[in-house]
């Protein structure tokens, strides 16, 4: 059997690089024979020079002719908003690395073409999960999830004949564990940004320091199991080894446990049902020490209950939500917003919803760009 062909699209990110790290320690295994980023060149070009792929793909068209003088001869390239869906369907597994709402198509174009969903973009599925739940019926298609709670919870599921009792994701509780609203009322974008066990981009980073990660995952776990949200737990587990646990009916609680490292979860996803031969994330026993359970502290965390209450209105509401997250996120990130404001300008964005149903992608993108405006709104609101 020849080597698994892979697409990583968000190449250049925090997930495809360490996908590429992935298929660089498995040679034999992954070829990579597409590529796309949206607007990093000089890496991408560097990317290619080493995997060789067959196509890329630049989400910014305006960056074409300099991409193209930085390939090698022959190598295909796509451009446009597009780009990243025609990759999606020329590869065995397509691993969705894109930031937010932009990984959307990649998610839908990748299960319609029958292929397997490596999906690291959690907001797809949130945003619009009745779109995608259909088409993970498609002959071939396969949505295994790279978010490493999520694959915790797929690995604890694997061939389990019996219904999950509860889901239990767990979460370190990012760097602002253990702080009052007080305390957290002059925090800068670097405190923000300096996560105690893993290493991500800077949204996913804010996103975790809000515990709006978490809640985004609460949403993602509903989608991807079936399971109901008041089935559904969040645990703080600070050193960040419990990855994510499933209990069922007769009381058994079944747990995977690693060091955090996304590569684990990004190989798990390649080569399911097999697994990779390089232990990423192994654990030492001998100097483990002690592993510890918090409950989260959702007056000071206040966009885990906003995720939750989301989630259970249904609908459009979640992808509402995860647009006035993205909105807010940037603003804090660009230095308009404080860091205690995010849940403020989310909660007063989902004030608005406007109880659309999610039955189409223009509902889904009229939802979004709804919630993006509420929030850009409300932010205007808080510093005016």
């Amino acid at each position: 059997m020849g080597a698994t062909t892979v697409a990583v699209l968000g190449s250049t990110g925090s997930i495809g690089t360490q996908t590429l790290e992935v298929m660089r320690a498995e040679p034999d295994r992954f070829r990579a024979i597409a590529l796309g980023a949206n607007s990093s060149v000089s890496e991408l070009a560097a990317q290619a020079a080493e995997f060789k792929p067959a196509a890329v793909g630049i989400g910014d068209p305006g960056l074409v002719r300099e991409l193209r003088a930085a390939l090698p001869a022959g190598v295909e390239v796509l451009a446009g908003p597009d780009a990243f869906a025609d990759l999606a369907g020329r590869a065995d597994v397509v691993v969705n690395g894109v930031v937010g709402f932009a990984g959307l198509g990649v998610t839908l174009a990748a299960l319609r073409a029958g292929r397997r969903l490596a999906l690291a973009n959690k907001e797809s599925l949130i945003a619009a999960g009745p779109l995608v739940q259909p088409l993970r019926a498609v002959p071939g298609a396969e949505l295994i999830p790279v978010d490493s709670e999520h694959s915790a919870l797929h690995q604890c599921l694997a061939g389990q004949a019996s219904a999950p009792e509860r889901l239990i994701l767990t979460g370190s509780g990012g760097p602002f564990r253990g702080r009052g609203a007080a305390a957290l009322r002059e925090v800068t974008v670097a405190d923000a940004l300096a996560h105690p066990t893993w290493s991500m981009g800077p949204k996913i980073t804010v996103d975790s320091s809000t515990l709006m990660n978490k809640g985004l995952e609460v949403i993602e776990a509903h989608e991807l199991f079936g399971v109901d949200y008041d089935q559904i737990d969040v645990v703080i587990q600070p050193q960040s080894v419990i990855h994510s646990m499933v209990t069922f009916a007769d009381g058994s609680t079944v747990a995977q446990l690693s060091l955090p490292d996304m590569r684990l979860p990004i190989g798990y996803a390649l080569a399911y049902p097999e697994r990779i031969g390089t232990p990423f994330g192994a654990i030492d026993w001998s100097a483990m020490g002690s592993l510890t359970f918090e409950l989260p502290d959702t007056d000071t965390f206040g966009c885990l209950n906003l995720a939750y209450e989301a989630g259970r209105t249904g609908g459009t509401a979640p992808a509402w939500l995860n647009a006035a997250n993205e909105e807010a996120v940037a603003a804090f990130l660009d230095g308009r917003l404080r860091w205690h404001e995010i849940a403020t300008v989310i909660d007063s964005a989902m004030q608005h919803h406007d109880g659309a149903a999610a039955d189409s992608v223009d509902a889904v993108i009229a939802a979004d760009r709804a919630g993006r405006c509420r929030a850009a709104d409300a932010v205007v609101g808080i510093r005016s």
